[in-house]
């Protein structure tokens, strides 16, 4: 029996206001989830959503990554800014 390859995570933290977000990176195709729900889905505001993809189109790395957060406390801006920090 082989034995399963371990997938390779990089996991950070990052903080705005009161807001605080996890987040596990690893390479992919680019799927993203944000406590479980698809980012239209769980951040309303259009601003928001592209205020945690930012860092990743300024790189031009748009859909090499699967992104993996799960955010608690403050609101949908304070949220948002917590991925992004933890992105960046």
């Amino acid at each position: 029996m082989a034995a399963k390859a371990k997938e390779q995570y990089i996991l950070s933290t990052g903080r705005r206001k009161t807001s605080s977000a996890r987040l596990f990176l690893k390479p992919g195709k680019g799927t993203v989830t944000i406590n479980g729900k698809k980012p239209e889905d769980y951040l309303r505001r259009m601003q928001s959503q592209m205020v945690i993809m930012q860092p990743i189109e300024l790189l031009n790395q748009t859909g090499k990554f699967d992104m993996k957060v799960t955010v608690v406390g403050g609101g949908e801006s304070g949220q948002a800014g917590a991925i992004r920090h933890d992105l960046t």
